[in-house]
């Protein structure tokens, strides 16, 4: 391991806005399904965020990489609480670090895996859910974080008719997430696959910080000429999520392409 790498690790032992429970606390015998709760569960408004009331909202960003995203919308809404979640301790080094250095008490980083969310938010604890640029996991739709499978540990955690916002590069990752809803009947509020440009079939009235908040990556691939979609739904069904019958995959994963990379240049017509 790098130099850099330990003395980040050991500055984030030092950062009061970040998290970081043992997974050997949490993962008991009995697997992903049988998690023991932490502690914080219920609590995080209490214990992260200076005893904030309860009607203070709750909003996680998944796969926060550094954080850049969950600071912006911090400093931008400082009536609600902000919280990154990454497995990568080097990646949140920067967005604690920026947290703390701004003072921004309206924001923490919790370093996790994301199964591991219904043993560190309790019921209800949660308003909303931010995917930002997930890897769209192609070969191995569990994994996806809009699945079925994660789609019951967010219900599980979020208020009732809290909102999930998925925001991507990704055509594949979008229409599946698209399929996902239809299949479950997920009420859909807004919908776009071109979030800066023209989209005829847009619906609904999507958000200006959708478009005025944007990550390292998002930047990145609008410098190479890619369209980023945006999609806002709503969980709000009882019962086992499905899995969508009617998302042709292999149809998809070849009109994406590979996966993009920054080395790639798309050509400018």
């Amino acid at each position: 391991m790098g130099h850099d790498k330990l003395r980040k690790f050991a500055e984030n032992e030092t950062f009061s806005c970040l998290l970081q429970p043992s997974a050997s606390d949490i993962l008991g015998e009995g697997g992903y399904f049988a998690l023991t709760d932490h502690p914080v569960k219920g609590n995080w408004r209490k214990t992260m965020f200076g005893g904030a009331g309860q009607e203070c909202p709750l909003v996680l960003e998944l796969g926060c990489g550094k954080g850049e995203y969950t600071i912006d919308l911090a400093r931008r809404n400082p009536g609600s609480c902000y919280v990154g979640v990454d497995i990568k301790g080097a990646r949140l080094w920067r967005g604690a670090k920026t947290a703390t250095a701004e003072g921004l008490g309206n924001v923490a980083f919790l370093r996790t895996r994301i199964e591991f969310l219904t043993a560190l938010f309790a019921p209800g604890e949660v308003d909303e859910i931010w995917l930002t640029f997930s890897d769209p996991q192609m070969k191995s739709e569990n994994s996806r974080l809009s699945s079925p499978l994660f789609l019951e540990r967010y219900r599980q955690i979020l208020k009732p008719g809290g909102k999930v916002h998925l925001k991507t590069d990704s055509r594949f990752l979008h229409e599946y997430t698209a399929a996902v809803c239809r299949a479950n009947g997920l009420k859909v509020q807004c919908c776009t696959t071109d979030l800066y440009g023209e989209d005829p079939l847009s619906s609904g009235d999507i958000p200006s910080v959708a478009r005025e908040v944007q990550t390292f990556y998002e930047k990145m691939f609008l410098e190479q000429g890619y369209k980023i979609t945006y999609m806002s739904f709503v969980i709000d069904k009882e019962g086992p999520y499905v899995h969508p019958e009617e998302f042709d995959t292999a149809l998809w994963r070849e009109l994406e392409g590979p996966r993009r990379s920054f080395s790639h240049q798309p050509n400018k017509k």
